[in-house]
């Protein structure tokens, strides 16, 4: 596996697309990792302090992450290092796919990322340039479809993607207000510790959990998993965060996801950040969501949960560990070797596969058709790990090992 890792890694990248804004300090990189199958897929993110590695490594996690979602295809990210609260952020964002819009059309597919919504930004401004869909890219490189079938993948794509639920069971407060793409990544990670307990035996309800970082995907997570009994005792964010060792109960855990405020938690009772640092890693919980930005948990941070009762972290968040490695560098390896540790490109699967299921022929555009589809996908790539090596740990490099014989 090392060997293989070693190799992917070191590949360079078939296409890197370089943007300096030219009326903002704004700069941009748009990383292919490979044409696989005539095509790449990845979102497009804003972070300030971004650069052209992290945008690079991340169209590499995204490649293997097609493996588990499909279609088969290369891995892409865009990345933008610009304030996402500058108010200039809606002409930064549109100067960027003005420029970068040949590359949807041909062969480049995005999606919402890190404080880029799919829907509110990316879908309206990509249609002011005559793009139909942010998949296009995909529907003519992959695909090649005709006319007629291209306007069927991007008819299910348009309609499926931002479709209102209905289903009270994905909807946190049983209102109109929510779309797929809200919810579904967060429900794929909470489908992810549901199979991984069904897989390598153990009861789920009353298990406590800790959750790292407030948006869409952490925040429905911690919903999902509510519903299904966890006791989500600990909370995270970087404004601060919450700290309830009996665990919240399933009407306050479903208020703060409706309070929060686009990334942001929002709680009367709020605890300053450094406060809680200091003390959640050793609240006392059997599973860990880092659902926040690259790079944030530390090998402290995964020792003391550990010695705290951990057992199994499910990846939310691209790169959760603060080491330079793509994938499991020291870090993830002292957590693969000590604990389950569940990769990102199998838990955070969600809208990749919603994606993939909607340009397929099968694609039913219903609430309960879509997320049975995304559990059903986890499933199928856990269990494929857990037949390889049924121990509860190196689930990780099991199931890296497994996608990198894909690709290479």
């Amino acid at each position: 596996m090392k060997e293989l890792l070693k190799k992917f890694e070191n590949k360079q990248p078939e296409i890197v697309f370089e943007w300096s804004d030219s009326e903002s300090e704004a700069e941009g990189w748009l990383a292919i990792n490979s044409l696989r199958g005539g095509a790449a897929g990845g979102g497009t993110r804003m972070e300030k302090g971004l650069d052209k590695r992290d945008v690079i490594e991340l169209a590499k996690t995204q490649e293997v992450k097609y493996t588990v979602s499909g279609p088969p295809i290369g891995g892409a990210k865009a990345g933008i290092n610009f304030d996402p609260e500058d108010p200039r952020k809606h002409e930064v964002l549109k100067r960027w796919f003005s420029v970068t819009m040949p590359l949807m059309k041909s062969y480049f597919g995005t999606l919402g990322d890190l404080y880029i919504d799919e829907v509110s930004e990316i879908i309206p401004m990509t249609e002011g340039f005559g793009l139909w869909h942010p998949q296009e890219g995909i529907v003519n490189g992959h695909f090649k479809a005709s006319e007629p079938e291209k306007i069927r993948k991007i008819g299910q794509l348009r309609q499926g993607v931002s479709k209102i639920l209905e289903n009270p069971e994905y909807i946190p407060d049983g209102s109109n207000k929510y779309r797929v793409s809200d919810m579904i990544t967060g429900f794929g990670i909470s489908a992810s510790v549901q199979h991984y307990y069904k897989l390598w035996g153990g009861k789920l309800k009353g298990k406590r959990a800790i959750i790292q970082g407030w948006g869409n995907v952490g925040a429905s997570a911690a919903c999902f998993m509510a519903l299904q009994g966890v006791k989500i005792v600990g909370v995270i964010s970087r404004e601060g965060g919450l700290i309830n060792k009996e665990g919240f109960s399933l009407e306050e855990v479903k208020e703060l996801f409706i309070n929060k405020e686009k990334n942001k938690l929002v709680a009367k009772d709020l605890l300053p950040f450094e406060e809680v640092n200091e003390r959640i890693w050793d609240v006392g919980a059997e599973i860990f969501i880092p659902a926040a930005r690259s790079r944030l948990v530390t090998k402290d941070q995964v020792s003391r949960m550990k010695d705290s009762g951990l057992e199994l972290i499910t990846c939310g968040a691209n790169i959760p560990f603060a080491e330079d490695d793509i994938f499991l560098g020291p870090i993830g390896i002292y957590a693969d070797n000590n604990l389950s540790l569940i990769p990102d490109f199998i838990s955070n699967t969600g809208i990749s596969r919603v994606f993939a299921y909607l340009m397929s022929e099968k694609g039913v555009i219903t609430d309960e058709a879509i997320f049975e589809d995304v559990s059903n996908t986890i499933y199928a790539a856990l269990k494929k790990s857990h037949q390889a090596n049924g121990e509860r740990t190196k689930i990780a490099q099991t199931s890296l090992e497994i996608a990198l014989k894909q690709l290479l």
